[in-house]
């Protein structure tokens, strides 16, 4: 529907009819009768040299007013109401970045990939299923840095999240600064509504806050953290003597995100493959489901411009007919840029 956010300002249409209304009979056109402009100067009816303007430019400049003070009260459209999505979820992903991400021990569609590709295969479907959440993105290394704050904006997160590489944050592991950098951002933040979801695949080898006192800060700020161990249990690793299995996981401090996970009130997974990776996401979608509140809005699309655009044209067209006119009748045109009107 159709709405005026000011319809006071309608009464502004009156205005040249007021103030011909109380000019003297007497009076000549030397000045513009009214503030807005030289172009209402002719309103009343004649013109600088005493002469009649013809009707329907008269008719012409009080259309134009009308159109601009229409514009001044700011016609709007009001669109149908609809329901606004409010998240009860602030979710602040960890990602390790560590040079042990480079491992291909991760698996698909036949083809060995590493572990940061595949991490970044699926936290693009989970990011792309949390619309409505603010999300956010922390890399870490030997020191952790903020790759996205805390964000509605979920495609440019994806966008971020494709441009980290490995190595990127230095060539050890700080898990403990990692959490006490998501828990700063997320402090502020209102309770119930904070969740880390940190993926490593090694343990903690440098940062200047370990990880136990790390999740004892997280705990005291409410924030649940789920942990996430990525890597194979085992693989063939082809040498020049042949071909022997090994543990790429065996760095991997699964007790450390245990006990992580359990003094927050969040859970530890295992991600040995691509598949389990996935199906972890979407265990933690329901453990952390999004939460639309009943709310509503209704759009709105300002229209001023178009009375505003027609105003001004008519304006123009009459200015340049007059200058045109004036030109041909032999009418010496003012310094000023002003218009001789007849």
């Amino acid at each position: 529907m159709l709405n005026l956010a000011y319809p006071w300002l309608l009464l502004l249409i009156l205005a040249p009819v007021l103030l011909q209304w109380r000019k003297p009979a007497a009076h000549t056109v030397d000045a513009p009768v009214f503030p807005v402009g030289h172009w209402l100067s002719d309103l009343p009816g004649v013109t600088r040299q005493g002469n009649a303007v013809p009707r329907w430019q008269t008719l012409v400049l009080l259309l134009a007013w009308s159109l601009l003070v229409l514009a001044l009260a700011r016609p709007q459209y009001v669109g149908e109401q609809v329901q606004m999505p409010v998240t009860g979820r602030d979710l602040m992903l960890v990602v390790d970045i560590s040079p042990s991400m480079e491992e291909q021990d991760m698996i698909i569609q036949g083809r060995s990939i590493n572990r940061l590709q595949a991490v970044k295969k699926v936290l693009n479907e989970f990011i792309a299923r949390r619309q409505g959440d603010r999300l956010g993105l922390i890399l870490f290394g030997t020191e952790p840095y903020v790759q996205a704050p805390l964000t509605f904006d979920l495609a440019t997160l994806e966008t971020l999240l494709q441009e980290s590489g490995i190595g990127m944050a230095g060539r050890a592991t700080a898990i403990g600064d990692a959490v006490g950098l998501a828990t700063k951002r997320l402090r502020d933040r209102p309770q119930q509504q904070r969740v880390v979801i940190l993926l490593t695949d090694g343990a903690n080898t440098a940062g200047e806050i370990s990880p136990d006192k790390a999740t004892e800060i997280a705990a005291a700020a409410s924030i649940r953290l789920y942990t996430i161990g990525i890597g194979a249990d085992s693989m063939i690793q082809r040498g020049l003597l042949g071909s022997r299995r090994v543990n790429p996981s065996r760095d991997l401090d699964e007790n450390l995100l245990i006990r992580m996970a359990q003094q927050t009130g969040g859970e530890y997974f295992r991600a040995r493959s691509l598949p389990e990776l996935e199906l972890i996401y979407e265990t933690i979608d329901q453990l952390e489901p999004i939460e639309l509140e009943g709310k509503f809005y209704r759009p709105v699309t300002d229209l001023f411009f178009w009375p505003a655009g027609i105003a001004a044209a008519l304006w123009l067209s009459l200015f340049l007919f007059r200058r045109i006119a004036g030109r041909l009748a032999g009418v010496p045109q003012p310094a000023d840029g002003s218009v001789n009107h007849g």
